[in-house]
């Protein structure tokens, strides 16, 4: 038997100590009482107890994100901060960094430390008064991207990366089922004759969020609002990431009236134009083609089992409820 060394793995879930011993020292947070291994999504978050206040450290996955994929994130939080907008903004090192690489066994990794969100996610989700807050703050953060001025490269949420990467991820899963396989196909080049016109230019495309929803917002008992995780942010049209809200919110039944608040909110601060409204339906199904990818790529390190015909079939569902001309009632 050849002898491996380190023996090889796509994922690693880091130590807490050593993470408070090899990262948290690069920053000026006094005595930390702990640090907890808090939850696991598309980056593995960590809660920070210290004797003044709670942190969040945020650390990529290696499968997930590149190094200029972070720096883009981080540096685009930090400029919304510095104008003034709600978002919980990465924190510098001593040495003035706004991430800290981790040597991790599958490949480099990058942590990011924030402040605790002050409040909590909604409680039952969203009301009427917090969804029109939340419409309100992505207009602003879509009115405030416009002066973001960033070399960094990063993947554009256009149509080739949000449909066509996205087929070659759920292609395979649709093999034996030939004719579910032609529906989507068919569906990705319907939505795409249906965006062509949509331009791509000020104030139409700027800097999105990527995922705005309930689960990514703290409300403070009187309604103060704080944004946060922005891992899949990049230049888009503004105008997905309002169908971004209305697929997750119509996968979990928010009602009618909480979704019309948030699009009132939204425009209060930046008007759609007819052309983006006419668009909504063919951005909500394609928000939810790029979910259902991003969720086979994470079953890598979460959980293959789940990726049976059950799963397939009920995000088959999911997209010809979107598509059809009721897609909005239920």
């Amino acid at each position: 038997m050849v002898a491996m060394g380190v023996f090889p793995a796509i994922y690693s879930t880091l130590s807490p100590q050593a993470l408070v011993e090899g990262v948290l020292t690069k920053y000026e947070l006094g005595a930390i009482n702990r640090c907890l291994f808090w939850n696991r999504g598309l980056s593995d978050i960590y809660l920070i107890e210290t004797d003044n206040k709670p942190y969040i450290l945020k650390v990529s996955h290696h499968h997930w994100r590149c190094q200029s994929d972070i720096q883009f994130e981080l540096e685009f939080l930090d400029f919304l901060y510095q104008q003034g907008l709600p978002v919980a903004n990465p924190l510098k090192t001593k040495q003035d960094c706004l991430f800290v690489t981790i040597n991790a066994v599958e490949g480099d990794r990058y942590a990011a430390l924030f402040p605790y969100a002050p409040g909590e996610v909604p409680q039952g989700d969203l009301s009427i008064d917090q969804s029109a807050i939340l419409g309100q703050t992505l207009g602003l953060l879509h009115q405030t991207s416009l002066k973001f001025s960033n070399t960094t490269p990063r993947q554009a949420l256009n149509l080739e990366y949000l449909l066509d990467d996205s087929l070659t991820v759920i292609s395979p899963y649709l093999r034996s089922r030939s004719h579910d396989l032609a529906y989507v196909v068919k569906t990705i080049s319907k939505i795409k004759q249906e965006l062509i016109c949509l331009e791509q230019t000020s104030p139409l495309w700027s800097v999105c969020w990527g995922d705005p929803h309930s689960g990514n917002v703290h409300f403070t008992p009187e309604n103060q609002i704080t944004l946060f995780d922005f891992d899949q942010c990049g230049y888009g049209w503004r105008i997905f990431d309002l169908a971004k809200f209305l697929q997750v919110s119509l996968r979990a039944g928010i009602s009618r009236k909480v979704r019309d608040a948030f699009f009132q909110g939204y425009q209060k601060i930046q008007q759609l134009t007819d052309a983006e409204t006419s668009s909504l339906q063919a951005l909500t199904q394609m928000a939810h083609i790029w979910a259902w990818a991003i969720s086979i790529n994470a079953s890598t390190i979460h959980n293959w089992s789940k990726l049976d015909t059950f799963y397939v079939s009920k995000h088959l569902n999911q997209l010809k409820k979107l598509s059809s001309e009721e897609w909005q009632l239920f």
